[in-house]
């Protein structure tokens, strides 16, 4: 179930606000610039699609999001407990970051975790099947994919090249639960 849980940076134990309720979370997170909403596919995909029937079950979804805001490409990633470098890769997206254009992740299975350093707070959001969720451009925040990876998410690009990441160097992200 996507939720979203909302921590002062004074206090990384307690949370100031927490729901599981999608129009909720919509609300919380577009108050703050950044995208939230729920897609559904066009077919079934089955068990372990390949990605061109991925993209294809929701490209109406894409082309949608592509008039409005320009996106130059996308993608699918899969990630599995079973990868060999899942520990690398989970410690490279855990060091806060930011990106010089909008981070746009739509979640067709699984789940990861994003947290988003906003002001004097910090947005964990839980995104997991038919969740998108768009990052704005220069947003510190980090992503947690877990100790066994399972998602297959579509990535939406401004940059042709792709997933581009300025790391800030701040120890943040050490003191936030993390996905087990």
């Amino acid at each position: 179930m996507s939720a979203l849980t909302i921590y002062s940076v004074n206090d990384t134990r307690q949370p100031t606000w927490h729901s599981t309720d999608a129009g909720e979370i919509q609300q919380q997170l577009n108050a703050k610039n950044v995208r939230f909403e729920r897609w559904q596919a066009d077919r079934d995909l089955g068990a372990d699609p390949a990605p061109e029937a991925v993209i294809n079950a929701y490209q109406h979804a894409i082309d949608r999001l592509v008039a409005e805001k320009g996106y130059q490409s996308w993608d699918v990633i899969s990630l599995r407990a079973d990868n060999p470098n899942k520990q690398a890769l989970r410690e490279k997206f855990l060091s806060e970051h930011t990106h010089g254009e909008d981070e746009v992740r739509f979640f067709v299975e699984g789940a990861g975790l994003f947290c988003l350093h906003i002001d004097d707070e910090v947005y964990q959001v839980l995104c997991e099947k038919n969740d998108l969720i768009s990052v704005p451009a220069g947003t510190p925040h980090w992503f947690d994919m877990g100790s066994e990876p399972n998602f297959t998410a579509i990535r939406i690009f401004d940059n042709p090249e792709g997933w581009i990441a300025q790391f800030t160097g701040d120890a943040i992200a050490e003191g936030y639960p993390r996905l087990a």
